[in-house]
């Protein structure tokens, strides 16, 4: 009795203290991704796997419970344990994102994935990309009397080891989100403009110089041709698909049901989900999923705005800078602004590991969002 009495009291004093209007937010663009999961795969999965035609949705729903119980539990937490366990997790996932160049599962060419027996395939950049951010703003807002160039220095060391274990997957998306994410928690915390942009220079220009000059990055330079020529690889013409169904999706859609882009490849409910939704939805559903993207975003700026301490400013900046890069990159892809970077739309795209990714920051984001008890 006593414990039910205490377990009430937690409860009540978790939700009296979370920003119910963030929390919303992420609960609709949640339920939105189920939603579009249950329109844009169920006759996937009755006529590719001749097998029940809501397995996928159910697999996004199961996901979705856990990412849910994953949330709560990260926003449960003080803020002192919240950075401890972090900062643990951090150098866990980047033990898994070690393992995959060993013993990964290879897909179209590329290691990214790790099976293993105690866990049911996953992706460990997905994982390590909220635990990163945590990890540099305590560098960054390090109160130690060491000169703040040594700081940054520190933080992009620590970034190394997963950018280098990325590129070799080979993961150039995901090398860059990782990357843009430091370069804007070092450009708020308030780096030198000239500085920032010699180092930016730089880094732009060993960028290119690996795409088009080692053999490793053979694959991006592909993406790159056939993104200015759809004829000269499948991505170029899958993203020339993908344009054509939002096209074809008129203001209104086709109807639920009506679209064929999903037939048309193997990565259209994951990469391409945008235009699924357009095409069946209409752009007027996009505009309206962008709109709950950018309140959710203003939301989160406007705590951070209110917030005194530094640690948690760049948290929450370095967080909202992951989710708002990627949706940006995965819209700019679906309408070929962007070559193809096998990028998921956080919160609405299917797949196990994003949804349990886009759940850490989200239980991050309501922790230090929460109202203080004083």
């Amino acid at each position: 009795m006593y414990n039910d009495i205490s377990i009430n009291k937690m409860y009540y004093v978790w939700w009296k203290n979370i920003d119910k209007v963030i929390f919303v937010q992420i609960i609709i663009l949640f339920s939105l991704g189920l939603f579009f999961s249950l329109a844009s795969t169920s006759l996937i999965a009755s006529d590719k796997l001749e097998t029940n035609s809501y397995f996928f949705f159910f697999k996004h729903l199961i996901y979705f419970l856990i990412g849910m119980i994953i949330l709560i539990f990260f926003s449960f937490l003080s803020e002192k344990n919240l950075f401890r366990i972090s900062i643990f997790l951090f150098f866990i996932t980047l033990f898994f994102l070690f393992l995959v160049p060993w013993v990964g599962t290879e897909v179209k060419g590329a290691k990214r994935w790790l099976d293993l027996i105690f866990i049911p395939r996953f992706q460990p950049v997905e994982l390590i990309k909220p635990f990163t951010i945590i990890f540099l703003a305590t560098i960054l807002s390090s109160e130690k009397k060491i000169h703040i160039y040594y700081k940054y220095c520190a933080s992009f060391i620590a970034i190394v080891p997963a950018s280098f274990l990325l590129m070799m997957q080979p993961d150039i998306g995901q090398t860059l989100l990782i990357f843009f994410s430091w370069v804007t928690l070092v450009f708020i915390s308030g780096i030198s403009l000239i500085v920032f942009l010699a180092f930016f220079g730089i880094s732009l220009t060993s960028l290119i110089y690996m795409i088009f000059y080692i053999p490793k990055f053979d694959y991006i330079r592909k993406r790159i041709f056939s993104f200015f020529n759809p004829d000269t690889g499948t991505h170029g013409a899958q993203a020339a698909k993908s344009v054509d169904g939002i096209s074809s999706g008129g203001y209104f859609g086709k109807g639920i049901g009506e679209g064929t882009l999903k037939y048309k490849g193997s990565e259209t409910h994951t990469d391409f989900i945008i235009s699924v939704i357009s095409e069946e939805f209409g752009v007027v559903i996009i505009i309206l999923i962008m709109a709950i993207f950018l309140f959710f975003i203003y939301s989160v700026f406007k705590k951070v705005y209110l917030e005194d301490n530094e640690k948690i400013k760049l948290v929450l900046v370095g967080s909202v800078t992951i989710i708002l890069i990627q949706a940006l990159i995965h819209v700019g892809v679906n309408i070929r602004l962007f070559p193809t970077t096998g990028m998921t739309l956080p919160f609405l795209s299917y797949g196990g590991s994003s949804i349990i990714g886009v759940s850490i920051l989200s239980g991050i984001i309501l922790n230090l969002t929460k109202r203080k008890i004083n």
